[in-house]
């Protein structure tokens, strides 16, 4: 059975931050988790959590309220630092898993297993306020997941890590998937989302504003968009003059183009044809960016709307492995 979260609303004092939301995450799914600061993605993960207790709803694992869970059914990977800074990284994770009850020998030997998937195992003995943002992120991630929850809950996982390590983060999320782990993250890089992701969820201003399978969203959109490039990177600037086309990505790669219901994607083709041999044409379903625009009026970039301090600051934070 699901993760169920059902009418979750939540103030604090007069702000409203989360105004009836509920979404189902199926199990072994990875699921992204999406809006803008301040619309309610870390209150609703707080609340999942434990952390934070709504005024209203419920939200239930396999038919069973979370209240009543063992805290080792979640691992949570928090957005701010977490970790113990004159501790060494292998005593905390030790210490971490240890919270969960794992065995300190069996700890030690999966801390070790983890910071050579990682690529850090000479940071093993190395104090946590020596290493980067970005190695610190992993040692919390490897806090998150050390006691094996059948449910990882992280908001914004990739925060701080360069290209390299992103990857590496995404070869442990495909792992974990593969052995059935339920895995739930929020992000503002939607091309992650579309990478990782089966299903999701967009939130803006404490609502749930679309949700479902990635694929059924992009569909119900009822929107038509078409990637072309000509050969030698040949200008596509006319593109935008033609009836019932829209330009909205004009890269070096490709120029995507929305199409009206008026204009056939082919008719397209051909006036590229004209203009020169076509390297590439795609006739594509819309971005994610899209649908959050399309749903949310603005990109996910744009952090002009915070909802005062909801969900950002209004709880202590816990250390990642740490129980609440």
């Amino acid at each position: 059975m699901s993760l169920v979260i059902d009418g979750l609303t939540k103030r604090f004092g007069s702000v409203l931050a989360l105004d009836g939301v509920g979404f189902r995450v199926e199990p072994g799914e990875v699921f992204g988790f999406l809006g803008a600061n301040g619309a309610g993605k870390t209150t609703t993960m707080r609340i999942i959590l434990g952390i934070l207790r709504q005024d209203e709803g419920t939200v239930t694992w396999r038919g069973c309220p979370t209240s009543e869970l063992p805290r080792r059914t979640w691992g949570y990977l928090p957005e701010e630092r977490g970790l113990y800074g004159r501790m060494t990284v292998v005593d905390q994770l030790v210490f971490f898993a240890r919270l969960h009850g794992v065995d300190a020998a069996a700890a030690r030997r999966d801390v070790h297993r983890w910071l050579e998937r990682f690529r850090i195992p000479e940071y093993a003995d190395r104090k946590a306020e020596q290493l980067s943002k970005g190695n610190q992120q992993k040692v919390q991630f490897i806090a998150a997941i050390l006691h094996d929850p059948e449910v990882l809950i992280m908001d914004e996982p990739f925060t701080g890590l360069d290209p390299v390590n992103a990857a590496l983060l995404k070869e442990a999320f495909a792992e974990l998937s593969e052995r059935g782990k339920t895995l739930i993250f929020s992000t503002h890089q939607m091309d992650t989302v579309e990478e990782l992701c089966e299903s999701i969820a967009i939130v803006d201003r404490g609502r749930v504003v679309v949700g479902g399978r990635l694929a059924d969203v992009r569909r119900a959109s009822g929107r038509r968009f078409v990637r072309i490039a000509l050969e030698d990177g040949g200008d596509l600037a006319w593109l935008g003059s033609l009836p019932g086309v829209t330009v909205v990505r004009a890269g070096r790669d490709y120029t995507e183009v929305e199409v009206g219901r008026g204009r056939e994607p082919g008719s397209i083709l051909a006036s590229a044809l004209e203009h020169g041999p076509v390297r590439h044409f795609e006739i594509a379903d819309p971005s994610l960016e899209a649908i959050f625009i399309e749903h949310v009026g603005r990109p996910v970039s744009d952090e002009r709307h915070l909802a005062a301090w909801a969900g950002n600051g209004q709880a202590g934070q816990p250390a990642p492995g740490a129980p609440s």
